[in-house]
């Protein structure tokens, strides 16, 4: 994964992530829901960057981590009434960073294609031999 139980834990207080993630009242974090929220974030993080990075991108780039954080409490927000304002904010800023990196203007720094390498078929061919002016009179 891209990030962590403790990443979550440095981001949000404790007691928000029960509230989030606490469906039977046990009064502690649930580590399924916070791992659902976590492999969600990496499959949405991998479903970008898959055409330009070799996946999954080991070691994680800080940014992608924070990027996956993101997301995370994202994920989290909205499986009860929605994430407030600020944490939609910053995903929609995740995700603009992610088409970014995925266009490449912007690099992860690991890996990058070389400028102008590209996945596109080129094809080479000598002169055509025949062609409706060479082929007058026949």
């Amino acid at each position: 994964m891209y990030a962590s139980l403790d990443d979550l834990k440095a981001q949000l207080p404790e007691d928000l992530l029960v509230q989030l993630t606490d469906d039977n009242d046990s009064g502690t974090i649930d580590a399924t829901i916070t791992d659902t929220a976590l492999e969600t974030a990496d499959v949405e993080i991998d479903g970008y960057l898959g055409e330009r990075y070799t996946l999954p991108l080991s070691p994680v780039p800080d940014i992608i981590n924070k990027q996956a954080v993101d997301i995370a409490i994202y994920n989290l927000y909205a499986r009860r009434q929605g994430p407030p304002d600020h944490w939609q904010k910053r995903y929609d800023n995740v995700i603009r960073f992610l088409e970014k990196v995925a266009r490449g203007d912007i690099s992860l720094g690991i890996g990058d294609p070389e400028a102008g390498q590209s996945n596109a078929a080129v094809i080479n061919s000598s002169d055509r031999v025949f062609s409706r002016d060479k082929l007058k009179g026949f």
